[in-house]
């Protein structure tokens, strides 16, 4: 078992931890808020003051926080993590980041002969939970071989996508994708109630039909049709319209600097940006549904 420094407790970061702890690793937590230590410590945490103190006999660290300035601010730097971690500890980055930050800090990392890997994850709280996360990792194969068992009870997929930075990208694409099909699932059953259709019954056909996909068959944006989602909670929960909307922004970033053509992507994010200027920002982001029947 290993002996593991664990910041950021969020909604994804906290169970993620809790099943390392499941799993009989030793795990010292820090996070910014203290109600999130708190709910580590009685799972069986050590609590830090700091994330430097975390460190004090970690064999690995492991992150995941909300955006790349966080994640730079973290490991870079003369007061940074990179210059305090001992050598031969292995860092896994779980956070969604841009590609070029991730490059960054691996570069740094790499100049002092630590092995870290980017390794953003798919499946959403739910996932983190069960612990079905997928991994999508970038980084060099020796230090995915070191993470992997330790991501293999996190997750229950793990996906080499290339060298550092290309779990990033993977991700970006991924959740791109994500945004365009749950704005347009949303739009579908929208039209469909608006002309009389029952939303279970338009959900039914269309999870058989060509229009199948994953928003409509786990993750129904509709209240009403499917128990367990967010819908069903009042959008409470799960991945927020603001994380979406990063996310997006991202793939904005990403397209820009390849001169990459993303017209659906672009159309997503002015919908969720649309959305979170509403206040809807803290809601998960299946929640678009009322945007687009508010219009």
């Amino acid at each position: 078992m290993s002996h593991i420094a664990f910041i950021g407790l969020g909604n994804m970061g906290a169970p993620m931890a809790q099943n390392l702890l499941k799993a009989g690793h030793t795990l010292t937590v820090f996070d910014l808020q203290q109600a999130a230590i708190d709910k580590a410590v009685a799972a069986g945490a050590r609590a830090a003051a700091s994330a430097a103190a975390a460190l004090t006999g970690a064999e690995v660290v492991i992150s995941m926080l909300p955006a790349s300035q966080h994640v730079e601010s973290l490991y870079l730097g003369e007061q940074g993590l990179i210059a305090r971690i001992a050598p031969g500890t292995l860092v896994i980055d779980c956070s969604t980041i841009s590609p070029a930050s991730a490059r960054k800090v691996a570069d740094a990392a790499a100049a002092r002969g630590l092995d870290m890997i980017d390794a953003p994850v798919s499946g959403g709280v739910g996932g983190a939970v069960a612990g079905t996360l997928t991994f999508i990792v970038g980084g060099q194969a020796q230090a995915l071989d070191r993470a992997r068992p330790l991501l293999a009870q996190m997750g229950k997929n793990i996906f080499h996508a290339g060298g550092s930075g290309a779990g990033q990208t993977a991700k970006i694409c991924n959740n791109m994708l994500l945004g365009i099909l749950m704005a347009g699932t949303a739009e579908a059953l929208a039209l469909g109630v608006a002309n009389g259709l029952d939303p279970a019954v338009l959900s039914d056909i269309m999870s058989k039909s060509s229009g199948r996909n994953w928003a409509i068959e786990l993750y129904n944006p509709f209240p009403g049709v499917m128990p367990n989602v967010p819908a069903a909670n009042g959008y409470a929960g799960g991945f927020g319209v603001d994380l979406m909307l990063k996310d997006l922004g991202l793939a904005a970033e990403a397209a820009m600097s390849t001169r990459a053509s993303i017209p659906l992507g672009e159309m997503a994010r002015n919908l969720y940006s649309m959305h979170s200027q509403h206040g809807a920002g803290g809601l998960d982001f299946s929640s678009i549904l009322q945007l687009v029947q508010k219009r």
